[in-house]
Parts: C-alpha cells; sequence; structure tokens
C-alpha cells in the first residue's frame, strides 16, 4: 500500500545526410569495415558469418535491417560495469529501466534492482532480448523481461541493436526489434579484470571484479572457458546527509495563490519543503474528528504551513513528501559464473554447449507504513496530559501517522538464474549446415518484504490501558479478549483479524502512537513482519534449422539463392506464491493470490534471399529478401509474422536498403492469468476544479455528469483523497496477440576514397495495432472523462462516492489489460565510425551514433485523441523520448597510451505532458515549459604496462552536471560525478 509520493520519416533525406559528417554508428574496433554485426552461431569453415536479424549465413554488411553495433571496447572505456547504464545512452534504448527506475518509491513489487530493456520507448515486454541469437529466461514473474543484470560483462564482444522485421526470425515480443548479447568464443588464456569507483560526494560506490580461463583443444578445434564476475552497487539513500532532500526538494505544486484558476497567473509553481497536510511523522491530532490535525503528538498546536491544494503545506507539522522518496538506488550485489564450450566431434559436426549461474541481490527501502484516523480511547494511558481533557470531552482523538519508527518498507530480494545450453551444428553439404540446440533457463525469486505490519495486532497494540492488578500498561485484548481492535475510523478495507489470539497469552504489547521514537523495540517486533513471497519461471526451448544456399541447383545472376528453414518449439511457465500473511489479508501489504500460468507454441519458418545482380553497371549488388514463420500458441491460436527486403549497391560506395514487416506479439502469462489482486494506486481527480481544464474538451461536461450523479458540486469539487486509493488488478483470458508493422529505410556509405570511414542513415516506422494495454489507475481516471462520451470502456473500472460526506471521491477502481491501444513511432538513426592514423601522433578512432524522433503517439482507445509523447520528459511507458540525442565517442591511441572520451546529450525536453499542459496556457511560467538539455562528458585514461598489464582511470560526468532542480535523476543521473580506476592482466588470449 503506497502513499501518493510526487516523485513524480519526417525529416528531408539532404537534411539527414549533411549531419552524417557527426552523427553516426558505432562499430567495434575488429569490424570497422562492416555494416552490421556477428552473431552468435559458429562457422568453421567460411569467412562468411551470421548477422543478427538473419539466420542466413552472408557477409554481414549486407544486412538490409538498420543495425547499432557495440563493442568490448567501447563498453570498457566507458567505465560502466552495469550494461543498462551504457545502453540508455543511446536513442533505440533510452526509455529502458535503469537502477534508479526501480529502487525506492519507484520500485514496483518485485522489481527491485533489476534492470529491462526497452526498445524505441514502446515497452519492455516488446524488446525481445538474445543472447548468442537465442532466448533467455525472463526475471519478471507472469512476463518475458529479461534482467540484463544476468548478462556478465566481461564476456560481451559484442551488443547488436536491431529494429524492424525481427519476429520473423526470432519470433514473438520482438514486435519492436532485437537487442542481441554476442559473447566471446574460443578464448585461450587467463584475463582478469578488476574497477572501483565512488561519486564525488562519496556513496554511490561500485566494485567490479571477473576472471576468465579459457584453453584450445583437440587440436584447437575445441575450446573451453569458465568466467566469474563480481560486482556490488551501493545503495543510494535520499536521507544521505550529502543528499538530505527533505526540506531542500523541489516540487511542482497547485499555486497555492491561484484558486479562481486566474489567467494570468501560473496554475503551478515550484514549491520547496511541501508536506502532507494532514499526517506526521510523530503524529498529527484530530480532536474534532474532520480529518485535519489540530495539535502535535505533544498537545503543541498544529502549524498548517502555507496550504498547497489539493493535500499538502508548505511548512509546517506535516512529514515532507521527500521522506517517502526511499532510496534513489537500490543495493545490488552479483556473483555469475558462466562456461562455454565447443568441439569437433567429426569434421562435419560440431557440440555447443553454454551454462550460467547468476545470484543478484537486490535490496532498497521506500515508505514506512502510514495510518489515519487511529482511535485513541480516553483511558489510554499514553495521551499526553494536555490531550486529555480533550480526549475525554471527545470520546477520544484520532492519530494520523507516518510510522518511519515501526521500520521504513522495503525489498530484500534473492535471484537465482540458472540457464543451459546445449547442440549440435555442422555440415549437411557444402552448401548447407544444420543446428539443432536446446535451451533451458530457470529463475526463482525470494522477496522478503521488509516492514510489513500485522493491521490486528497493530490496532489492538495502539488500544493501551492500565492493567488495574498490577499498575502496568498493557493490551485492552490481554484483558478482554472480546474486545477486537474495531477501528471505527480505521481504514474500512481492513476486515481480516486473525494473526494471534486475543487473551492473556497473546503476547500483545502496548504500543505508544504519540511521538517518533515511542513505540518500544518490543512493540515494534509484536507488530511488524517480514513477509517472504516467492516465484519461479522457466523456459523450454528445442530449435532446429537448415542454412544454406541452392549453388549446386542453380544460381542468379547475382549468385546462389540463400536460404534458412527450422522449426522451433518453446514452453514458458511462471508461479507466484505471496506470503501466507498477506494472501490472508492480515497485513499492511497488498492482498495477493497465487498465481500461475503457462502455454507453449510450436513454430515453422523460412527465410530465403535472392541477389539478382552483382558487378554489373547501376548494380554493384541488388537483393531482395524474405522471412516468414507460422506459430501456433497454446492461448490465442494461430499467428503468422513475416518480412520482406532489398538492398541495391548502384556502386560499391553506396548502399540503399529496406524492409517492410507485419509482426505479432502474444499475451504473455501475466497478461493473460494473473488473478485479482489489490493494488493501491495514487490518483489526482481530473475533476478536481485545478485539474478540469488540463484534459480533451470533453472532460469539463463529462467530469460535470459523473460529480452531479454522485451528488457532488463540479464547479468546487476538490479530490479529498490524500493517500493512494484501493483497487484490483487482474488478467484477461480474452486477449488476442497484437500487430505490429513496421518499415524501415536506410543509406550505408563506405567510400573508397576516404578508407576507414561507414556512416549510414536509417529511416524507422513502426505502428502497433491492438496493443495490450494495462492503463494506470490515474489514466483510468483520465481517459475516461476524455473520452467523446462516458459510455466507454475505462468508466467501469472506477467507482466514486455517492453521497456521504465525500460525494463523487475515487473509492475504488479494477485494471485489466486490454487490446484497446494503437503506439505509433517514427524517427531516423544517424550512424558513422571513422578510424584512421596521423604518422607518429597516433591512431583515432571516432564513433557516433544519433537519432531524430519524429513522432511517438499513444492512442489509449478506438476513436480516441492520440497522446504525443514526443520530446516529453517521461512517456507512457517510462523513461524519456527526447527529439535529438547524440552519443559521441573519440579514442586515440599512441604506443601504450589511449585517452577515450564520450559525449552524451539530448536535447531539451517537456517538463509536463501535452495532454496536461497543452489546452491551458497558464498551466505553468512558460520558463520552465522545459527541461535542461543533457551535456554529459566522460573520460578515461589507460596504459598498457607491457603486454600484459593495462591501468585505467576516469571519471563519468566530468562536469559534474546535476539534474534539473525539480528532478532527481533527471536529465542526468543524480550521482553527480564519478570517479574509477581499474586494472586487467592478460596472460594470454586469442
Amino acid at each position: 500500500m503506497p502513499r501518493a509520493s510526487a516523485i513524480m520519416l519526417g525529416s528531408s533525406v539532404a537534411s539527414v545526410a549533411l549531419a552524417t559528417v557527426c552523427l553516426a554508428q558505432t562499430i567495434p574496433d575488429q569490424a570497422l569495415d562492416q555494416i552490421g554485426a556477428v552473431a552468435a552461431a559458429p562457422d568453421y569453415e567460411t569467412s562468411d558469418i551470421i548477422v543478427t536479424g538473419t539466420r542466413i549465413t552472408r557477409p554481414d554488411y549486407e544486412l538490409p535491417n538498420p543495425i547499432q553495433s557495440f563493442g568490448a571496447a567501447q563498453i570498457d572505456q566507458s567505465g560502466k560495469t552495469n550494461i543498462t547504464d551504457f545502453l540508455t545512452q543511446t536513442p533505440a534504448l533510452i526509455g529502458s529501466s535503469d537502477s534508479n527506475a526501480n529502487a525506492g518509491s519507484n520500485a514496483g513489487i518485485g522489481t527491485t534492482g533489476i534492470n529491462l530493456l526497452n526498445l524505441r520507448n514502446l515497452g519492455t515486454n516488446r524488446t525481445l532480448v538474445l543472447v548468442n541469437g537465442r532466448r533467455h529466461v525472463a526475471a519478471v514473474p507472469g512476463g518475458a523481461d529479461v534482467d540484463v543484470n544476468t548478462i556478465p560483462v566481461d564476456l560481451i564482444d559484442r551488443v547488436d541493436i536491431v529494429t524492424g522485421g525481427a519476429s520473423a526470425i526470432y519470433g514473438a515480443d520482438a514486435v519492436t526489434g532485437v537487442v542481441n548479447f554476442v559473447l566471446k568464443r574460443n578464448f585461450d588464456g587467463i584475463t582478469a579484470r578488476a574497477q572501483a569507483g565512488i561519486s564525488e560526494r562519496g556513496d554511490a560506490g561500485k566494485r567490479f571484479a571477473s576472471i576468465t580461463v579459457g584453453r584450445n583443444f583437440v587440436g584447437d578445434t575445441g575450446n573451453i572457458a569458465l568466467n566469474y564476475e563480481y560486482s556490488k552497487e551501493d545503495r543510494l539513500d535520499s536521507q544521505r546527509r550529502t543528499r538530505n532532500l527533505s526540506r531542500n526538494r523541489t516540487t511542482f505544486q497547485n499555486n497555492p495563490d491561484d484558486p479562481d484558476d486566474d489567467p494570468n497567473v501560473p496554475d503551478n509553481i515550484p514549491l520547496t519543503d511541501v508536506r502532507f497536510f494532514d499526517s506526521a511523522r510523530g503524529g498529527g491530532i484530530d480532536s474534532d474528528f474532520d480529518g485535519v490535525p489540530d495539535f502535535n503528538f505533544d498537545g503543541s498546536p498544529w502549524d498548517p504551513g502555507r496550504f498547497a491544494p489539493p493535500f499538502f503545506q508548505q511548512g509546517g507539522s506535516g512529514t515532507p513528501r521527500a521522506d517517502y522518496i526511499g532510496d534513489l538506488l537500490p543495493s545490488i550485489e552479483r556473483h555469475s559464473v558462466n562456461a562455454l564450450g565447443h568441439v569437433s566431434i567429426t569434421p562435419a559436426v560440431n557440440f555447443f554447449v553454454e551454462g550460467k549461474y547468476v545470484h543478484t541481490k537486490s535490496f532498497s527501502i521506500s515508505q514506512p507504513t502510514f495510518d489515519f484516523s487511529v482511535l485513541i480511547q480516553p483511558d489510554n494511558p499514553y495521551l499526553p496530559a494536555s490531550l486529555r481533557d480533550i480526549a475525554i470531552a471527545n470520546e477520544g482523538v484520532l492519530v494520523n501517522r507516518d510510522n518511519f519508527d515501526l521500520g521504513t518498507r522495503g525489498e530484500d530480494i534473492t535471484r537465482r538464474t540458472i540457464r543451459s545450453v546445449v547442440g549440435f551444428d555442422g555440415k549437411v553439404t557444402d552448401h548447407a549446415r544444420f543446428e539443432v540446440s536446446y535451451v533451458h533457463g530457470e529463475t526463482k525469486v525470494n522477496n522478503n518484504q521488509l516492514g510489513n505490519r500485522f493491521n490486528d495486532r497493530f490496532y489492538s497494540a495502539v488500544d493501551a490501558v492500565v492493567n488495574p492488578a498490577t499498575g502496568a500498561v498493557t493490551c485492552r485484548s490481554n484483558l478482554d479478549p472480546t474486545a477486537l481492535p474495531g477501528q471505527p475510523f480505521a481504514n474500512p478495507g481492513i476486515t481480516n483479524f486473525g494473526s494471534f489470539t486475543p487473551g492473556p497469552n497473546s503476547g500483545c504489547v502496548s504500543l505508544n502512537l504519540f511521538g517518533e521514537g515511542s513505540p518500544s523495540p518490543a512493540a515494534v517486533a509484536f507488530v511488524t513482519t517480514t513477509s517472504t513471497a516467492r516465484s519461479r519461471l522457466t523456459q523450454h526451448v528445442l530449435s532446429g534449422s537448415i542454412s544454406g544456399d541452392f549453388g549446386e541447383l542453380f544460381a542468379l545472376p547475382g549468385g546462389p539463392v540463400s536460404f534458412a528453414i527450422g522449426a522451433e518449439y518453446r514452453r514458458e511457465a511462471s508461479r507466484s506464491t505471496p506470503a501466507p500473511e498477506d494472501t490472508a489479508g492480515f497485513t499492511f501489504n497488498n492482498v495477493l493470490s497465487p498465481s500461475r500460468g503457462h502455454f507453449d507454441v510450436k513454430e515453422i519458418f523460412a527465410e530465403l534471399n535472392a541477389p539478382l545482380l552483382k558487378h554489373v553497371p547501376f548494380a554493384d549488388e541488388l537483393a531482395f529478401g524474405a522471412a516468414i514463420r507460422f506459430s501456433d500458441y497454446s492461448t490465442i491460436g494461430r499467428t503468422t509474422t513475416w518480412k520482406v527486403d532489398a538492398r541495391w549497391s548502384p556502386i560499391p560506395d553506396i548502399s540503399f536498403r529496406g524492409t517492410y514487416a507485419e509482426a505479432v506479439r502474444a499475451p504473455n502469462i501475466g497478461e493473460l492469468f494473473n488473478p485479482a489482486n489489490q493494488t493501491f494506486q495514487f490518483i489526482n481527480d481530473p475533476c478536481d476544479i485545478a485539474n478540469i481544464n488540463n484534459g480533451a474538451p470533453s472532460r469539463t461536461a463529462n467530469c460535470a455528469a459523473l460529480l452531479t450523479a454522485a451528488g457532488a458540486d463540479p464547479v468546487t469539487f476538490v479530490d479529498p483523497n490524500s493517500a493512494s486509493v484501493a483497487g484490483n488488478q487482474a488478467g484477461n483470458t480474452d486477449l488476442i496477440e497484437e500487430t505490429a508493422k513496421t518499415k524501415t529505410v536506410g543509406i550505408v556509405l563506405r567510400p573508397r576514397f576516404l578508407p576507414g570511414l561507414s556512416a549510414s542513415i536509417d529511416g524507422y516506422d513502426i505502428k502497433l495495432a491492438n496493443a495490450i494495454t494495462t492503463v494506470t489507475a490515474q489514466r483510468l481516471s483520465e481517459l475516461c472523462v476524455d473520452q467523446a462520451t462516458l459510455d466507454n470502456q475505462f468508466c467501469p473500472g472506477l467507482t466514486r462516492a455517492v453521497g456521504g460526506a465525500t460525494p463523487g471521491r475515487i473509492t475504488n477502481f479494477t485494471l485489466i489489460p486490454q487490446n484497446v491501444a494503437d503506439f505509433r513511432t517514427r524517427g531516423i538513426d544517424l550512424n558513422l565510425n571513422y578510424r584512421f592514423t596521423i604518422g607518429d601522433i597516433g591512431t583515432f578512432n571516432l564513433r557516433a551514433v544519433g537519432g531524430y524522433l519524429d513522432r511517438l503517439t499513444f492512442i489509449g482507445s478506438p476513436g480516441a485523441t492520440p497522446t504525443n509523447e514526443r520530446n516529453q520528459s517521461l512517456t507512457t511507458n517510462g523513461g524519456a523520448a527526447p527529439k535529438w540525442l547524440v552519443n559521441l565517442d573519440a579514442t586515440w591511441t599512441n604506443g601504450p597510451l589511449t585517452v577515450n572520451y564520450g559525449l552524451n546529450y539530448f536535447g531539451r525536453t517537456l517538463r509536463f505532458e501535452r495532454t496536461t499542459s497543452g489546452g491551458d496556457p497558464d498551466y505553468v511560467d512558460p520558463q520552465y515549459f522545459y527541461i535542461k538539455p543533457r551535456w554529459e562528458h566522460d573520460v578515461q585514461v589507460s596504459v598498457d604496462a607491457g603486454d600484459r598489464f593495462t591501468f585505467y582511470v576516469g571519471a563519468n560526468n566530468v562536469f559534474d552536471q546535476q539534474p534539473d532542480f525539480a528532478s532527481l535523476f533527471y536529465p542526468v543521473s543524480g550521482v553527480g560525478r564519478f570517479i574509477y580506476a581499474g586494472a586487467k592482466v592478460q596472460i594470454s588470449s586469442n
């Protein structure tokens, strides 16, 4: 139960071509003369390779799909030992979920410490993550999201990012594309690396160590390699002395001086020291039962500060909103063991194997428990003397309290990931190869949810009396077992009592709510608990394919037709078991039910590449390709996905490429089978008078109809909810597949007159229809009133109070996934790599990748007004969506010395969503419309000491750019300047 936390191909080709001089693709040093990237499947007897995005063996510069590739050297030179921190600097993956997104109050249940990739800002569940071209078991129960923390950083040879047509090659979940982690092969020798770093402020430390041992054998036809990695990332507490945000935190609030929405006065202004108006860490005492404290816990008058609508105050006695932030970064400790091996059994057959075990511990704290209107009886001995007469006159007082002294809630999660791959590949004929493989993956999750509370024990413990026989303070239920803790003003959703048996031997220890730190350790131990939830995900993938060409039979003028055909069987299963006390509803946690589900899918696929012309006038190369995949799911039935592509090089220096694909994504286990579970979400009511002008033109009339029917006055309605609202969230077995149509078109430049230069420009356009989406409660409330009429699929999911003390108040909501959304994104990727040597000065390598986002829209339901998320700081799926992004990387090498400089830039972005501020010109002062751009500079210097040792030092965010004044981790990390040092030793290596 969380409390509200307030951490709240359009351009012309000509202009794009000019930009490629400085915006471009990063390509590994060993492949500077190629556009594309090597994938995993081994080929022991041919110079051709398998490229990510195809199963056909071909030189990788023939790839028709746009691809971004980042090599091991560039990852090392970034100084980042968390691979997500590196990848989120690229345009395609800027919306990914990093450690900050899964820490403190940002983290959802069970997500603490995981890192998820989000390709094109269309959702982590639509990004297929592969290792060596094969699937990887998920980390999130019910989903297909891979925790990239399980990928061994020092074993990465290259990371390939492919957009367009990937579903026909790799299957579902790749509707936006593929991120393929290609691991090193044929490692012979020993290498070790150690690195440590810390922020300039003495926190957010990171340690990393890795050792790899490999050996060739059987006449170099076999190889085995073992790798062990250890990494530790320290948690970053928002209340740390050097970063204490309680009073200095700035947030945008409704303007206290604009109660009548004067068009000449900004509706929202930045304020510091913003607090909850109705509760305090030591308790706010409500003596007249109106929901607002009148006294502090010691009987002194409550200081209301300056009211900041709808339910905050600036200054005064309330709890600072910033106290609810929790951690800015989680603690993550990872042990990873990987084994890779292959051997030639015969000249035509090779055996290969992969194995991994990853043990990850993640820890983060977020929010405390909190209570409103806890009734304290007049005979409670803990009542301060100054409040006793008031309590007697009113038959008690009410306490509103933020219970930090009962232990802040958090998660201590252990994840164990096991993955194994075994298979054979080799020759069928001189023109055909085969591969058969089996992948098994398993993720086990133990989630220790800290700071949980037994509600029945809590209310019994605060109902304290004096034992007349002994004069000692005790629980009333110890003396009278029938005195159940029936708090008439407590949370009405709390109805389950049964974690203990009232009576003299119940163990109940009285609890003092008056003043922070007043509860005794014994009382805290009685009312709190650590609840443990367990999950298990499994994956089985059996696949086989044959690839080659028809050269033995016929050939086109451009060469033989290449092909790949194959079949695959996959089974995914997920099971989650909440803590029994949570399932029974005894605790402060959400009431959760066990969930389980599985599906299997049988698939066949085929791919062709037809080289029509080669080395003729106006066609140095002309080729067409196609791929198709037929799938049969146990859940939704049969689907088809396909793509066509073309590549034309009029001369060797320039190539044009393009693809068109239709892809599908089947609903995952959670979307289909999750039972109805309790959830709590904060809702800023769109019908509040402060929000009525911030939505679609239909909002005013729809809100008036809703509120009038509930008995509220729409002209004066103010949202009375100051905390999160209870609701339910469940799966939907009626879901069908979602469909994406992807187009890409691009140019590859490899001028012969400038050796070492490679550049590419690629446009992409993705339309996603029947998208499966589960909107947040906030979005549900907005979609309900922003449709043309109230007769829509969203309004039935909300319940408002009719009559009573707070008519019109949202009291409940129901969230289910639906095939109702449409997504559309369109943009351009610009890539360049240039390597050259200047005499004795040294070798220079200039690499860049840039992106221009032309469109990113979300349509919540058929016929609804599109939501434009382009150039916003936060999108529907999280992350950023800047219009321009550039990542530059320059390396200079001279003998043993290497100096690397990196720049990560994206332009300014809108602070508020267009749907919020677009129709309200005075929503905020114009100077606050935009958040400043990101300018993050990184530097690393390394020195080779002989043939075996390398020492390096570096700094990320060299100029210590800080987040925007009203943000914590945007547009740059809140860590600030980060300094690190490391060393490598390499005894021998191929």
